[in-house]
Formats: C-alpha cells, structure tokens, sequence
C-alpha cells in the first residue's frame, strides 16, 4: 500500500461513489412529476445544464479541494507538506479526457432515466402542476450525482500515482490554492478529529529521490 493512501480524505470522498445511485433516484422521482410542458429535449438539456457544466466545468479549472466535507473546509495553511502534494498531483495527474467521458456518461444516463420516468409517477413526491419543481429537483440531484462521480474520479486517478512520483511531488503553493481549486463551505482548522489525522500522519513516509533519479544538477557536478 503507498503511504499517502493513508490520507484520510482520500477515502471519505472516494466512498462518494456510494451517493451516486441514491442521488440519480431523486432524479428519476424528481422527473417523474407531472407531464412534460416543454419540449422534451428543452427539458432534458435543462436538467442536463444544472447536473454536468457546473461540476465539469470545476473540474476543468479549478478542481474541487479534496480537504472539505460539506460545508466546511480545511484552511490551506493548516494543510501538511503531504496534502499539498496530493493538491498538486490533483493539478497534474486528473485527466480530462476522463473528465469529459463520465460527463458525457452521465447525459446517457439522464436520457435513460428520462425515458422511464413516467414509471415513477405514482410515486412522485409532488402533485402534477408542479412539473417546473420536479425539473428543478431533478436537476439539483443530477448536479448531486454528477460531484459525487467526478470527485471520486480524481482521486482514483490520484491513488494511482507510484510511491516514487508522490516524493518527488512538490507540494502545492500555499498562496495559489485559493485560486486554483474549489474550496466549499466555510474554512476551518481542523475537521477530523486529532487521533485520525495524527495516526494517518505518522504513517507517511516519502521516499528521498536520490541524484541519479532526479537528473544531472544544472552545474553539472
């Protein structure tokens, strides 16, 4: 096991795979009300827009910061030298290629869910005149379910990362976190209780790149 899967936040958003089908049933409750009042594919790119550009376009270009759980985030200076690597391979090692394919995954998904909406009807949460907040609703799961997938993506793609590499990772620029990821909810020092992190901390151990590895040095000793 590498060293840095011992990271706490790691795993707490990577079990957000979990919240995925559950967030995708409101979608279908939420879809489920009423009859269509707009034309279908206006209605389903509405849906669409709320679920996937604001979760793709986060993680395009300022990824979301592994280091928050719902409404409160890590401070970035209270971020150990081993959490800003992660924040750096973050920066470097999402793909956007995987990126771009769970969205457009998703739409298919949507359309799926669309088409067997009426299914649901008997069970839809509201009455049938209020079709515009089932939409609404839909979309906010869709939005749901979509953070839930791309997060998740990330940091697989993360874990991935060779011991090797993570020691040779510089850690992330304090002054430029702010800008270059997506920090939730209100920022504090510390979230999960001291015995996690310290436990999780002492069992971090990045490996020394030695010269040869790292190349010849600019004054070519």
């Amino acid at each position: 096991m590498r060293s840095f899967w011992t990271e706490p936040f790691l795993w707490i958003h990577l079990a957000g795979l979990a919240a995925v089908p559950l967030a995708l049933e409101f979608v279908w409750l939420g879809l489920a009300v009423g009859d269509p009042i707009l034309p279908v594919w206006l209605e389903f790119l509405l849906v669409a827009a709320i679920g996937i550009g604001p979760v793709l376009w986060m993680q395009l270009t300022r990824p979301f910061d592994i280091f928050s759980i719902l409404v409160l985030a890590m401070k970035p200076e209270q971020l150990t030298q081993e959490q800003r690597r992660l924040l750096s391979l973050f920066r470097t090692k999402t793909n956007p290629v995987v990126t771009i394919s769970a969205a457009v995954f998703m739409l298919w998904v949507l359309w799926q869910i669309y088409r067997v909406a009426p299914l649901a009807a008997a069970v839809a949460p509201l009455a049938p005149r209020w079709r515009i907040a089932g939409l609404l609703g839909a979309g906010l799961a869709f939005l749901a379910s979509n953070l839930f997938l791309q997060v998740p993506l990330s940091v697989v793609q993360v874990m991935l990362t060779s011991e090797l590499e993570f020691g040779a990772t510089e850690p992330y620029p304090l002054e430029k976190t702010p800008q270059d990821f997506t920090i939730p909810g209100v920022r504090v020092n510390r979230i999960l209780p001291p015995m996690i992190t310290e436990s999780a901390a002492s069992r971090v151990s990045v490996p020394q790149v030695s010269a040869e590895e790292k190349g010849p040095s600019l004054d070519g000793g």
